[in-house]
Formats: C-alpha cells, sequence, structure tokens
C-alpha cells in the first residue's frame, strides 16, 4: 500500500451548544511536522489531540484546526442571579455595619467574575471531561485523512510503476548491449595496440598485448553495475508491493539513490556512444521515480 504525505481530512460534532469540525491538511516533509490550531475553549485538548497525530501519521507538515459553529443564542452570557443576588446582600450587611452607604444598585456588581457565566464555558468543560469523545472525533478526521492519502498514494504507484517497468527494459537493453560494446572496444584496444607499436616498428608482445587488454578490459567492465541494478530494480518492486505502508517512501528513495549511483558509474566507465545514450535514458527515468518518491509517506 502506498500512501501519499498529501491529504485532507475533516470530522465534524454536534454538542448541545454547538457543532465542533475538525480539519486536517498534510504536505510533504522530510519528518513529522503536526501543529494544532484551536479555539480557546478547545486548547487543553492540543496535546491529546498531536499524540494522536503522532501514532497515526508516518510523516509530513500536518496541520489540524478546529472550528466551533455555535449554536444560536448559545453565547450569550447567562446571568447568574442567585450568586448576584447573595453577594449583593451580603455587601449592603457590611456596608451597615461598618456606617457606610448602603448601595441600592447591583450594576456595578456585573462586571465581577463568574456573575456571568458564558456557555463558551460548556465546551472547556466538555474537552475536559469526556476526552474519549473527542478521541472519537479527531481519529474521525484522521481516517478521512488516510483515506485521502491512501487514494493519492495509489495513483502515484501507478505511475512509479511504469518508470520502473521502463527502467528494466532499458536495463535489459544495457545488458545487450554492453556484451557486443566490450567486444567490440576490446578489439579495437587490441588493433590500436598493435598499429602504434608497427608504426615504431616495436616488437610485438602477443602476451604482453593481451596482458594490456586483460587490464582495461577490468575498469570497462560494468557487468557488476548491471548486476546490482537488476537486483536494486527488483528490491524496488518487492518494497513497492510490500502490504505494509510505513516508512516505504524512505527505503525506495534509497533504493533510488542507489540506482542512479550504479548509472552514473557505468556512464562514466563506457564510451559507446548507444550504451550512453541508454544511461541517459535510464538517469532520466530514475529521476522521474526519485520526483514521484518525495510525496510517499
Amino acid at each position: 500500500m502506498f500512501l501519499s504525505m498529501t491529504g485532507f481530512g475533516s470530522k465534524s460534532y454536534e454538542f448541545s451548544w454547538g457543532t465542533v469540525t475538525f480539519e486536517i491538511t498534510s504536505v510533504n516533509h522530510k519528518y513529522q511536522d503536526f501543529s494544532a490550531r484551536l479555539p480557546r475553549e478547545l486548547s487543553s485538548l492540543e496535546n491529546r489531540i498531536i499524540n494522536i497525530l503522532r501514532s497515526s501519521i508516518g510523516r509530513g507538515k500536518v496541520k489540524l484546526s478546529a472550528d466551533i459553529a455555535w449554536n444560536p443564542g448559545a453565547r450569550i452570557p447567562l446571568l447568574d442571579e442567585e450568586g448576584l443576588m447573595n453577594l449583593f446582600t451580603q455587601i449592603r450587611k457590611i456596608a451597615k455595619r461598618n456606617n457606610l452607604d448602603t448601595p441600592n444598585d447591583v450594576t456595578p456588581l456585573l462586571a465581577v467574575p463568574g456573575v456571568y457565566d458564558s456557555n463558551s464555558s460548556i465546551a472547556e468543560q466538555a474537552a475536559h471531561d469526556t476526552p474519549e469523545i473527542w478521541d472519537g472525533i479527531i481519529s474521525g478526521a484522521v481516517e478521512s485523512l488516510m483515506e485521502m492519502k491512501k487514494s493519492e498514494g495509489e495513483k502515484l504507484k501507478a505511475k512509479i510503476e511504469e518508470d520502473l517497468h521502463l527502467l528494466d527494459n532499458i536495463i535489459k537493453t544495457l545488458k545487450e548491449r554492453w556484451a557486443v560494446a566490450s567486444s567490440e572496444a576490446l578489439e579495437s584496444l587490441r588493433t590500436r595496440i598493435e598499429q602504434v607499436m608497427e608504426h615504431y616498428t616495436l616488437e610485438i608482445d602477443a602476451q604482453r598485448v593481451a596482458q594490456e587488454v586483460a587490464l582495461m578490459s577490468d575498469k570497462w567492465d560494468v557487468s557488476e553495475e548491471i548486476t546490482r541494478l537488476e537486483a536494486h530494480s527488483e528490491k524496488f518492486r518487492q518494497v513497492m508491493n510490500a502490504k505494509e505502508a510505513s516508512g516505504k517512501g524512505k527505503r525506495l528513495d534509497f533504493l533510488v539513490q542507489e540506482m542512479n549511483r550504479e548509472v552514473n558509474t557505468m556512464g562514466a566507465k563506457v564510451n559507446d556512444a548507444s550504451f550512453r545514450w541508454g544511461v541517459v535514458e535510464a538517469k532520466t527515468c530514475i529521476e522521474r521515480m526519485r520526483e514521484q518518491l518525495q510525496n510517499i509517506e
């Protein structure tokens, strides 16, 4: 299974006082980078939310935001009439006992904390008292995000599979061309050595010529690079088709780097025009795969 690092998910839940909606966005990032933007009433949930995100998402830059759509009248402050009158009565008693002017107006007392009780405190209380409800809402938003990540990941996988199939064909062509080009290069080297020795009227030592040709052939030989490139391609396909998704992007990115290393080495060793053009095609194909893998979790 492939998971893209790009995705969006959301989940809403209706309370008696309003509807809370969580939205999650995810984009490319080399490591885990999580952040949450919450209204004041839900700020106590931040650590809980980050922990859920860390346990559910491998890597990426993930942002979660929450909004509250309050029901009509839910944010109108409620007057604690009984508390206000108790406070007013106490103040009057104190004033009489100390021969002070007895207040007859409760208006100044409306500024005392607690006299007005905002319904927003209900949301704060819900965030504090019922964490299991919020776990379910947040997990629902994560599930919504993961569905999109899976869908995007399958599209990326299909594209990478196309390039991997093309790369396999290029490797096959390079292998076939090398079988011909190596013989041509060795024969050309042998001929040049003999021509130089004849030009300078040097005695041709067939054994010495054979030794020089053998040494040069070792420097030119790319059979090991081709074998390793085939092995990397096969391992890439195994990892790509594995069921688990965690860490797949990093492992595939490492294999792509190794593929590119082998192709570069072959290009530096071989001078055959057809072979070098195949190397260019292989590098182009690998680069396309690398770009796609940058978005795989």
